[in-house]
């Protein structure tokens, strides 16, 4: 499923987007948190999209390239976690966006997306947002998306060598209107 906003559209990852994902894991910033080394080449790109799609097929994950409406390029990609249809609840998480998207319209436009998407039509209960402990500046960005923090689960997996803590937010489902407070607050940012 496409899904499409003024900035940018999240579309299922595909060899499509290597080059895009490419030139943006190639800044190391961007990659310092994720659970996978970055690529060195555009054969590893499409390896890891190869293996996002497989992680799809098996009913894991839902990959989703960033692309960005003006260039129809790639700028990044976001994933749907521990989807769990029988407890209507998902996470999101392992998103990266191209440096010179960040404090953008780009990550709230995703983020208000996937909210919209989970609550409106997967009919989640729960969504959660997730990020690396030590990222302050992810933490941040949900935080100005009107997620609340609920804690954190220490030492949850082991990344690079690091014990990592991960952090997650809730984006509260507004009771009466169905519509996340997050998800909400990202609405009205995009559309200014």
């Amino acid at each position: 499923m496409t899904l499409k906003g003024r900035w940018l559209t999240l579309e299922a990852i595909d060899e499509r987007h290597a080059p895009g994902i490419f030139d943006a894991m190639r800044d190391e910033e961007v990659c310092r948190y994720l659970a996978w080394e970055p690529p060195t080449s555009i054969e590893d790109t499409l390896r890891l999209v190869r293996e996002a799609r497989e992680t799809m097929a098996r009913g894991q994950s839902i990959v989703y390239a960033q692309v960005w409406n003006a260039t129809g390029r790639a700028i990044g990609s976001t994933r749907l976690l521990d989807v769990r249809p029988a407890d209507r609840q998902v996470e999101i998480g392992a998103t990266f966006l191209a440096r010179e998207f960040w404090r953008t319209p780009a990550n709230t436009e995703s983020k208000y997306l996937f909210l919209q998407h989970c609550f409106e039509r997967l009919a989640c209960v729960r969504v959660a947002l997730k990020t690396d402990a030590r990222n302050v500046r992810s933490q941040e960005a949900i935080a100005r998306l009107g997620a609340v923090r609920e804690g954190a689960l220490r030492r949850h997996m082991r990344v690079k060598g690091y014990q990592r803590h991960r952090v997650l937010f809730d984006p509260r489902r507004r009771m009466a209107g169905g519509e996340g407070a997050a998800a909400g607050a990202a609405r009205e940012r995009v559309s200014d």
